[in-house]
């Protein structure tokens, strides 16, 4: 009997066309109470990039992703207790906070913030992931 619930599973090869990689993953991963969100970027789930260059637009769509996967998982935004966000800038540091900080309002998790050289692909100038955890007497 499986001790966890994998949302959204995919192969890299779909989402990575152009690296050679066959990877097989989840969006997010519920175990007992505790969610588990893969790194979120300004990509929609049928894969079109939203907001190109701009990374406001890109943790606005990170946010809906998080969002919805949360939602599908049982779950939604105020259970966060974690986040840790990627910047490959740190000039968009106060874009990206200030989007995500209106997704979290009122939540107050835990937050790492970290600038790195890059992510997955050239375009993604941000990535967020988050955990949750749901609270035992939770009714969706």
């Amino acid at each position: 009997m499986p001790t966890h619930t994998r949302i959204r599973m995919f192969n890299t090869q779909q989402t990575y066309p152009n690296q050679a990689l066959d990877n097989d993953l989840c969006q997010a991963v519920r175990a007992g109470n505790t969610i588990y969100v893969r790194g979120q970027i300004g990509t929609d789930f049928d894969g079109n990039l939203v907001g190109l260059g701009d990374p406001r637009a890109q943790a606005e769509q990170a946010m809906k992703n998080v969002k919805q996967l949360l939602e599908e998982a049982g779950s939604d935004l105020s259970h966060i207790v974690k986040t840790t966000t990627y910047l490959i800038d740190p000039r968009y540091r106060e874009p990206v906070y200030q989007e995500v900080g209106k997704w979290l309002k009122g939540v107050f998790p835990i937050s790492t913030g970290l600038v790195i050289s890059g992510l997955g692909q050239p375009e993604w100038l941000m990535e967020i992931d988050v955990i949750a955890v749901v609270p035992d007497d939770w009714t969706v």
